[in-house]
């Protein structure tokens, strides 16, 4: 079965590709984000061990008398979950307005800073920063309460915890799933979140490809890639560090493999999420208006009609 998808993945990935490689100033927004990211986890973690220290009264020993209050510490979860996926979202609707240019205006989306690019990350940051904010909380407000919800079933055994938490993942899963495709309305057209899901969904169901887009293969080549980076820039850092004398044995040598592997899967990481982002596009694309893609682009929609076809022969009547 996964055989048969390989040629349908593949085409999805060439026209992604496509579309970003005309693009690449969305890697600068994306890696951009990846630093603010960084900052604000670290400001993050110095304002919450600075509450738990005075709220704990703990001493410079480490040796705490009193307790943190649960809600304030649920609270900066919230915090932590929120920012952390308004940033991945804001990049994620960047993408995918300036693929939907790319598609439908290939003349204002076919350079590095092309005008696509800056439009639909302003319009990110701006008229539709209040639905990726919104759907960015409710993934976070189910994240939050599952880590508390974990945190309070290690501190004591109790099979409602881990059935709650369960719950609580598995809606962590299909409030993503939603959001992924969500988003993608947001960025091309600016609908409100709700109604973004709505018709993006309402797109789906009309054409027949519910079954379509459940297909994760393309998630899982995206992350066997960064993994295979994060490999390759491991064993690079202990090269690195034994040609200068720091790595002498085997033992010594897993500090720097281990951080190249953490910094590897990091990097590689935020430049495949900015082509899932456009393979998701491109989906939604193909469904809503696939005669602009055979104008524009006839090879490439030559090559996704036949792969699409033979993967999904039934559901697929284009």
């Amino acid at each position: 079965i996964v055989w048969d998808r390989i040629p349908f993945a593949a085409a999805n990935l060439v026209t992604a590709v496509s579309a970003v490689r005309s693009n690449l100033g969305l890697t600068f927004f994306a890696y951009s984000s990846l630093l603010v990211l960084g900052g604000w986890f670290i400001w993050w973690t110095a304002t919450f061990f600075a509450y738990v220290y005075v709220a704990a009264e703990c001493d410079n020993n480490g040796d705490c008398e009193g307790s943190v209050n649960g809600f304030v510490v649920f609270l900066f979860l919230i915090s932590l979950y929120w920012t952390q996926q308004v940033i991945k979202n804001t990049v994620h609707t960047t993408v995918a307005g300036t693929v939907g240019t790319w598609w439908f205006r290939p003349d204002e989306a076919s350079s590095c800073c092309s005008s696509g690019v800056r439009d639909s990350f302003m319009r990110s940051v701006t008229l539709s920063f209040g639905s990726i904010c919104f759907g960015s909380l409710i993934v976070a407000i189910i994240r939050a309460m599952k880590e508390f919800l974990h945190q309070a079933r290690e501190s004591g055994d109790g099979i409602l915890l881990c059935f709650a938490e369960c719950l609580l993942g598995c809606l962590e899963s299909l409030a993503e799933y939603f959001n992924q495709w969500a988003f993608v309305y947001v960025g091309l057209y600016g609908y409100q979140f709700i109604e973004a899901g709505k018709n993006v969904m309402t797109l789906f169901k009309t054409r027949g490809w519910t079954t379509i887009i459940t297909d994760n293969l393309i998630d899982n080549v995206l992350f066997m890639v960064s993994f295979g980076v994060g490999l390759i820039t491991g064993l690079f850092a202990v090269l690195l560090c034994s040609s200068f004398g720091i790595v002498a044995d085997a033992i010594s040598a897993g500090g720097p493999f281990v951080a190249g592997i953490i910094i590897g899967i990091s990097l590689a990481s935020v430049l495949m999420g900015v082509v899932g982002s456009a393979v998701n596009t491109v989906i939604v694309c193909y469904a809503e208006a696939p005669n602009e893609f055979q104008q524009n682009y006839p090879e490439l929609s030559n090559e996704m009609r036949g792969a699409w076809r033979q993967a999904w022969p039934v559901e697929f009547t284009y």
